[in-house]
């Protein structure tokens, strides 16, 4: 599993061969949760507001570059990180 990036002690990352839809996991401490590419809304698991509300803005920052890096990961292809929220 991929780390494409991490912020105020955020990991994202996206799995090989993850099934769609296109979506990303945020781990927080002992907390997780998938986020959709797609809308940047959290469709599983839990985290403390303020990591969602970080993991949210850097989602409408970097949206594109998050796709992209979903694109490279499912089809086995080097991906460029994407920049973390400053």
């Amino acid at each position: 599993m991929p780390e494409i990036s991490r912020f105020y002690r955020i990991r994202i990352t996206i799995y090989f061969d993850d099934h769609p839809p296109s979506h990303f996991h945020a781990q927080y401490a002992e907390h997780e949760a998938l986020f959709s590419i797609k809308d940047g809304e959290m469709t599983n698991g839990n985290l403390p507001n303020t990591a969602k509300k970080l993991v949210k803005k850097w989602y409408k920052l970097q949206k594109e570059n998050i796709l992209n890096a979903w694109e490279h990961i499912q089809n086995d292809e080097v991906f460029e990180k994407v920049p973390p929220l400053d």
